[in-house]
């Protein structure tokens, strides 16, 4: 077996692998590699999922793919996974409260620690890891924040249990942290734009005047307003 059908095999295995393991930063540099996997994966109906932004890997369905195994309903539904419509509404709001702010530290190649320091060489810093960019949440403040538009605690544990189990966040006790599919398999440029300048627009500027109020430096997150405005939408 070579090395492309042995990346294949363990990111179908895993379902996903660091960018740190032996094959992914292998094929991340070789472009023969790289080009091998993308062309058995494509003959599979599947595609290789990364990020710059994300410390991990991962396969999916290609579109054209995606709408024969799942049909039109499941293809258009953009949720291959089955997830009940609050399981959805929790992953679009732990998404925005995890991603946005970290890609918004990563972008300006800026860490907590970092902040309020001189550089006088701002560009070339790395891009820091999604690991260290990324804020934890606490459970406690979820399940008061929006609890009550997700089916209070019984069903914040049961749709929390089914994102980790996909892979979307880590549990560490009262902490809720980026998985390794989070910023991988949900679009940016997709998802972003509908939270960040549709219906939360005018609930996103609020927050964010009073987070700057209280010197806050994390980025703004929908609130329990927001997510009402999430179910009104869709």
């Amino acid at each position: 077996m070579d090395d492309a059908a042995l990346l294949i095999a363990e990111l179908l295995t895993r379902r996903w692998l660091p960018r740190s393991h032996r094959l992914v930063k292998r094929a991340l540099v070789d472009a023969e590699l790289f080009a091998q996997v993308e062309q058995r994966l494509a003959q599979s109906g599947l595609r290789w999922m990364d990020s710059i932004y994300a410390d991990h890997v991962s396969v999916a369905l290609l579109p054209a793919a995606a709408a024969t195994v799942l049909g039109e309903a499941g293809a258009n539904a953009n949720n291959n996974l089955d997830l009940p419509r609050d399981a959805q509404a929790l992953l679009v709001v732990l998404w925005a409260l995890i991603v946005l702010p970290k890609r918004e530290r990563q972008t300006s190649r800026t860490l907590d620690a970092d902040a309020g320091q001189d550089d006088l060489f701002p560009g070339a810093k790395p891009l820091p890891s999604a690991r260290s960019a990324s804020p934890v949440l606490s459970y406690k403040a979820l399940l008061e924040d929006y609890g009550p538009q997700l089916g209070k605690k019984l069903r914040l544990d049961a749709n929390l249990k089914l994102l980790e189990r996909h892979g979307f966040i880590l549990r560490r006790q009262d902490e809720i942290a980026e998985g390794p599919l989070l910023d991988v398999l949900l679009d940016y440029d997709v998802l972003a734009p509908r939270i960040l300048d549709g219906a939360l627009a005018d609930v996103l500027a609020r927050e964010r005047a009073v987070e700057e109020e209280s010197e806050s430096n994390q980025a703004p997150a929908p609130s329990s307003q927001a997510l009402a405005a999430i179910n009104t939408e869709a």
